[in-house]
C-alpha cells in the first residue's frame, strides 16, 4: 500500500523521516539520497525531506533523478527541490513547467540557470527524468537518455542557506505553504554526488526509452535546424481526400517550424510521399526521395499498397523494411529512422487490405528488432476493434479528421503534445 505525506502546520521533518525510503549510501557509489516509497500527490501535498538537506547541500556535481506520473496539467510541478526558506527564490529545483522539463537554479532571484525542454512528460505515462551536473555542463535526460544538453552550470552548492528539502513542492519565504505543487505519484527520487552515465541512468530507469527517442528529443530540443522527412506513400503525399485540410505532414510542419517556438523557425519538413507507391518502389527511389534531403530524422509510412501487389507480402515488406531503416542509418550523421504503420481500411469497400493488421504488426517487430521509433496508428484506430470510419474518405485513404488523427498520434509519441496549440486543439468539423 502506498503511502502519503500530507502538509501539516507542524512536523514536517519527522513526517518526511517516515517516508525516506533507504537513505544513504557510500559517497562515489549509490546514491546519497533514496526515497523509494511511492507516494500519491493531489495537488496539495508533499513529502518533506528537509532533515537530509545538510547532506547534499555542499555538492557541486552529482546527478538527481526522479521516477513519476503525472494525473494533471499543472502549470507548475515540482518534482524535487532544496531551497533557502527564509528568503525569496533561492531554490534549486527539478520540475514540470507545462509538461516540460526544467531545472533551474536561483539565488535570491538571481538566475543562476534556468532550462526547459521543448518535449513534455504529462501525458499520465510513468517516466524516469534526471538532470546531471558536472565540469561538462547540465544534461536533462529522459527514460535513460539525453535530451539537451548545455555548457552553463549550476548544482545545490551553487544556492546558498538550503534548508528545505522536498518532493511535490517548493518552499520560500514568499510562498510559506509551497508553491508548484505536484499532482500524480512520486515512485522514487534518488541524488548521487556524481555525474551517472547513459548505461547507469537506463539501469536507473523502469521502462528506458529507446536511443533514438532521446535523439530525437535532442533534436526537438536543441536551437539547431534540423531537417525531417516524412515519406511514404498517397498517405504520406495527403493529396485529394483531405478536401483542402492539411495532411498530417502539414499538421507536423506547423507544430516543429512554428509552434515550438525554435529560432527563425530554421528546421524543414518535407514531404516525399508519392500516391501509389510501394516499400519496394521506396527501396528503389531511396536516393531521390531520402538522401537527396540530408535529412536528422526520416519518417516512413508504408505498406498500404504493398498488400495489393503480388510478390510484395508480409516477408518481402520485412526485408524492404530492414533495408530502409539501415539505408537512413547509413547516411551522413547517421539520420534517425521513425516507422510509421499504416491506417487501418474499410473492410466492406477494401476487402483486399483487410490484412494490412498483419503489415502493421510486421513492422513493429522490425521497429523493435532495429531499435527504431514505431508510431503505431493501426492499433491507435481500432483500440475498440472497429475501425473509425468517419476517419476515412473513401474508406482507405484519411480524410481531414483522419490525417489530424494521424499527426496528434506522431505528436504524442514523440513527446510534443500541448493541449493548449492549436494544432493538437484543433477540432476539425
Amino acid at each position: 500500500m502506498r503511502r502519503r505525506s500530507m502538509l501539516l502546520a507542524a512536523g514536517t521533518a519527522a513526517l518526511g523521516s517516515r517516508l525516506g525510503g533507504r537513505a544513504f549510501a557510500a559517497p562515489g557509489g549509490g546514491p546519497l539520497l533514496d526515497h523509494d516509497t511511492p507516494v500519491d500527490l493531489d495537488g496539495t501535498e508533499y513529502v518533506d525531506l528537509s532533515d537530509r538537506v545538510g547532506a547534499l547541500a555542499p555538492l557541486v556535481t552529482g546527478t538527481v533523478l526522479v521516477t513519476f506520473r503525472t494525473t494533471s496539467h499543472n502549470e507548475a510541478m515540482t518534482l524535487f527541490s532544496a531551497s533557502d526558506p527564509t528568503v525569496p527564490s533561492s531554490n534549486i529545483t527539478l520540475n514540470l513547467s507545462r509538461g516540460a522539463l526544467r531545472f533551474s537554479a536561483r539565488n535570491k532571484g538571481t538566475v543562476l540557470i534556468d532550462v526547459v525542454t521543448r518535449t513534455r512528460y504529462d501525458d499520465g505515462l510513468p517516466h524516469t527524468v534526471a538532470v546531471t551536473v558536472g565540469p561538462s555542463g547540465t544534461r536533462l535526460h529522459a527514460g535513460g537518455r539525453m535530451v539537451f544538453e548545455t555548457a552553463r552550470r549550476a548544482f545545490l552548492g551553487d544556492v546558498p542557506g538550503l534548508g528545505a528539502m522536498a518532493l511535490g513542492r517548493n518552499l520560500d519565504s514568499d510562498h510559506p505553504g509551497g508553491e508548484w505543487f505536484c499532482t500524480g505519484t512520486i515512485e522514487r527520487a534518488a541524488v548521487w554526488d556524481r555525474v551517472l552515465g547513459e548505461s547507469e541512468l537506463v539501469a536507473q530507469s523502469p521502462r528506458p526509452d529507446p536511443a533514438d527517442l532521446g535523439r530525437i528529443s535532442v533534436i526537438l530540443n536543441s536551437d539547431t535546424p534540423a531537417t525531417w522527412v516524412l515519406t511514404g506513400d498517397s498517405i504520406t503525399h495527403g493529396a485529394l481526400h483531405t478536401d483542402g485540410w492539411r495532411s498530417y505532414p502539414e499538421h507536423w510542419t506547423e507544430r516543429v517550424r512554428w509552434e515550438l517556438g525554435k529560432p527563425k523557425n530554421r528546421d524543414f519538413v518535407i514531404d516525399t510521399g508519392v500516391s501509389g507507391a510501394t516499400s519496394a518502389e521506396l527501396v528503389a527511389g531511396f536516393a531521390e526521395r531520402v538522401a537527396a534531403f540530408s535529412p536528422e530524422v526520416v519518417s516512413i509510412m508504408i505498406g498500404t499498397n504493398d498488400i495489393a501487389t503480388p510478390g510484395l507480402g508480409p516477408e518481402a515488406y520485412r526485408a524492404n523494411l530492414v533495408s530502409l531503416v539501415r539505408s537512413v542509418r547509413a547516411l551522413p550523421g547517421s539520420p534517425v529512422p521513425v516507422l510509421q504503420s499504416p491506417n487501418p481500411v474499410d473492410p466492406a469497400k477494401w476487402p483486399g487490405r483487410v490484412g494490412l493488421s498483419r503489415y502493421a504488426q510486421v513492422m513493429g517487430e522490425v521497429a523493435a528488432q532495429q531499435n527504431a521509433v514505431f508510431v503505431d496508428h493501426h492499433t491507435d484506430w481500432t483500440g475498440d476493434g472497429q475501425v473509425p470510419l468517419a476517419l476515412l474518405n473513401d474508406g482507405l485513404h484519411p480524410n481531414n479528421r483522419g490525417h489530424h488523427r494521424l499527426a496528434l498520434k506522431m505528436i504524442k509519441d514523440l513527446r510534443v503534445f500541448d493541449r493548449d496549440s492549436r494544432v493538437c486543439s484543433l477540432r476539425v468539423p
